[in-house]
């Protein structure tokens, strides 16, 4: 990529801040004004102003780091001992101008060791996955293969590499087909299947899993993926104190077409061409209290959202992890397949 791709001025909205840091995937936007170096904005950074409750349409000047870290051009031989030294995976070389000519990256970051968190994972794996007809006709989604492993066993491995190896499935649609892949699998897990008698919803079904956990666990739809550190997240759950925190991605859309708001007596107000949408959804991954599953009602159906509604209303603790869009894979829908299949197989 080009230094471009790198450098916003500080009048940009943050939300086309994050943008450009998904697109140039480094995690990372340098603010310049007037062409030269004012500041740096981190997906760190974007996380930090969203919890704080900051206004993605506002300039990014307004949360930017305004004291970046920078070389010189005739020191340039020093840059890799800084990034090592400051922990930063880019540093931009300036002239005396304090305009970027290179920008400098990591060129084989140290793999940092994941903190071993040692908790069980609830894996909600008994619904018919209605939106990926055909494919769930013959295989339930858990199996779908995304490469040469399924869905499953990519959201499992990814959190193994956290310590977190034992996994209670919760299995309804097509279970005899789920127990028998993992049963006869060459690769040994540590799961334990349980059987929904009939559909309960994500809710309901997590409630069988009442009286398992004495400590904070996870739990994750069996058709999503995200790629973030999830240490930092069970750590900001915790220091929070909540009952259930859930993780949300941060979403940008534009609606392909003009929007008209028409009045009460039936004139155009105004037309808006292909307007910009900006919003934060919930993937699919949770942290949760053992206290969370006293708050689902027994033998009902019931998705977990109505839970957190309920608990939202009741002023309990529910928090909210953002991460970038880059950074959660769904394969809920065709399209979302085949773009995970892109991430996950390349």
């Amino acid at each position: 990529m080009k230094n471009a791709d790198y450098i916003i001025t500080p009048d940009l909205p943050v939300i086309k801040a994050i943008e450009r840091i998904n697109c140039n995937s480094q995690g990372i936007v340098y603010v310049c004004e007037d062409g030269r170096l004012a500041g740096v904005v981190t997906d760190g950074d974007i996380r930090r102003y969203i919890l704080k409750g900051g206004d993605l349409q506002k300039c990014v000047w307004e949360m930017a780091n305004k004291s970046p870290k920078y070389v010189m051009s005739e020191e340039r031989e020093n840059a890799d001992r800084m990034m090592e030294k400051y922990r930063i995976r880019s540093l931009p070389v300036l002239n005396r101008q304090r305009e970027i000519v290179e920008l400098c990256f990591q060129q084989k970051p140290k793999e940092a060791q994941k903190e071993q968190l040692g908790m069980p994972v609830a894996i909600m794996a008994g619904g018919k996955g209605a939106r990926l007809y055909p494919y769930t006709q013959i295989l339930p989604k858990p199996l779908i293969p995304i490469g040469e492993k399924t869905i499953t066993e990519h959201i499992m491995d990814r959190f193994s590499e956290y310590g977190c190896t034992h996994f209670d499935m919760i299995i309804n649609y097509k279970k005899n087909f789920i127990k028998s892949y993992f049963l006869d699998n060459e690769i040994s897990r540590d799961v334990v299947f349980i059987e929904e008698q009939k559909f309960m919803g994500t809710g309901g079904g997590l409630k069988l899993l009442k009286g398992r956990y004495t400590s904070t666990f996870f739990m994750s739809n069996c058709d999503i993926l995200i790629e973030a550190d999830y240490g930092e997240i069970v750590r900001f759950h915790r220091e929070k104190r909540n009952l259930a925190t859930m993780v949300c991605a941060m979403k940008h859309v534009t609606i392909p077409y003009g929007t008209v708001e028409v009045s009460a007596e039936g004139t155009a107000k105004r037309f808006t061409e292909k307007p910009e949408l900006s919003f934060i959804t919930n993937t699919g991954l949770y942290v949760l209290e053992p206290a969370f599953l006293e708050e689902i009602p027994e033998d009902t159906f019931i998705h977990i959202t109505d839970i957190i509604q309920k608990c939202i209303a009741q002023g309990k603790p529910i928090g909210v992890y953002p991460v970038a869009e880059e950074q959660w894979l769904d394969m809920g829908q065709m399209d979302e397949l085949e773009r995970m299949k892109k991430r996950l197989c390349q």
